[in-house]
């Protein structure tokens, strides 16, 4: 039996979809299972097993074998049994039904239902639109409505040696190897620069930190595209204790192997963060225009800060306001406490009331931030 798993198109999505694809896994132990994904994010499945093969697909790309032709003509030679589609989109949809795939399931949305042969009714559907869930749940819905065995909630990352030996070489080439505390910080993301926290309150945030904890290190991670930001952040610490991996072999596998060789990450809601709860990191996650609830994946090392503004969340890549209130006011001083309770410096933790104002939660067993 052959499967073709449509992978999401970002990198902390695909994550997020690791529990759907192991419970497809034991549902389907005998088939051969094929996974749909873009190069850039096919470096999440690196060393896992949870699908036999891949199949590299952007229609953007100027690769031909990237290409809708190309790979239009791999999936027909496959003669798939069945398709799952985890994106939402009508292209999806569109390229299954042309597969010549047996069965296609996928949520019914987007206008794509009659390209279809299972449409599963989103969850989450409402008069207004969609009512944010935890993604985890929702691509987990695909595999339910498929009578796949429950597998628990827990992400999925793995480490190649070739990532760990460019871990090596970046921890010697920085002085790292010896770092304890090693707080990773990670900013930008690839939905916008909505989702971007300013660098100078990275810089005083690292300033808070080394101040209170003299012998941790910082490390700011970053692909090719946030270098820059990486560079100017490190530039502003002015602080020997905070480098950049800027000069590194940048790559996915790379942020993976520096992040599982921490002891906290602090982040912007963007795919890293989903490695640190695979590999259960600390992690205190900074929310501006996107719900938490979106994004949730129950880790119990995590807190999540988010300001209550007028205008949000509002899901937009550009603030649309003009003004990035929301992490413009995420203040320092609450990233710095909740840093400090995760590395275990609750004597250091400064009084709720002491901190630069409400910050928005869900959970009502606190008062500042929200955990998981």
């Amino acid at each position: 039996m052959n499967i073709v798993v449509y992978c999401p198109n970002l990198i902390g999505d695909t994550v997020m979809a690791t529990p759907a694809l192991r419970s497809l896994r034991k549902g389907f132990p005998d088939a051969r299972i094929h996974a749909l994904v873009k190069p850039v994010v096919a470096p999440v499945l690196d060393g896992l097993t949870l699908c036999d093969e891949r199949i590299l697909f952007d229609p953007r790309s100027n690769k031909t074998e990237l290409q809708t032709p190309q790979v239009l003509r791999q999936l027909r030679a496959l003669k798939p049994d069945l398709t799952i589609l985890m994106p939402n989109s009508f292209r999806s949809a569109l390229l299954a039904y042309r597969s010549r795939s047996t069965r296609r399931v996928g949520y019914a949305r987007g206008g794509r239902s009659l390209l279809l042969t299972d449409r599963i009714m989103p969850p989450n559907r409402s008069g207004t639109g969609f009512t944010p869930i935890p993604a985890v749940e929702y691509y987990l819905g695909l595999t339910r409505h498929l009578g796949c065995p429950e597998m628990g909630l827990q992400l999925d990352q793995a480490t190649l040696p070739e990532d760990e030996k460019a871990a090596d070489k970046a921890f010697a080439d920085l002085n790292l190897a010896d770092s304890r505390p090693l707080i990773v910080f990670n900013t930008g993301g690839a939905f916008g620069p909505s989702k971007n926290w300013p660098l100078d309150s990275f810089a005083r945030l690292s300033g808070k930190i080394l101040k209170d904890i003299p012998k941790s290190r910082i490390v700011v991670i970053c692909g090719p595209a946030e270098a820059e930001n990486a560079t100017r952040i490190a530039a502003l610490a002015n602080d020997p204790r905070v480098v950049s991996l800027v000069g590194q072999s940048l790559s996915v596998g790379l942020s993976k192997a520096v992040i599982k060789r921490a002891q906290l990450l602090v982040t912007t809601d963007s795919g890293p963060r989903h490695f640190a709860t695979a590999f259960g990191i600390p992690t205190v996650s900074l929310f501006g225009p996107t719900h938490i609830a979106w994004t949730r994946t129950f880790h119990r090392q995590a807190i999540h800060l988010q300001k209550k503004v007028d205008c949000g969340p509002c899901q937009k890549p550009v603030c649309p306001e003009k003004h990035h209130h929301c992490m413009t006011e995420l203040m320092p001083e609450d990233v710095h406490a909740a840093c400090l309770e995760l590395l275990g410096w609750q004597r250091l933790v400064p009084d709720p009331q002491q901190l630069s104002g409400q910050l928005r939660l869900t959970n009502s067993e606190r008062r500042v931030y929200e955990r998981g």
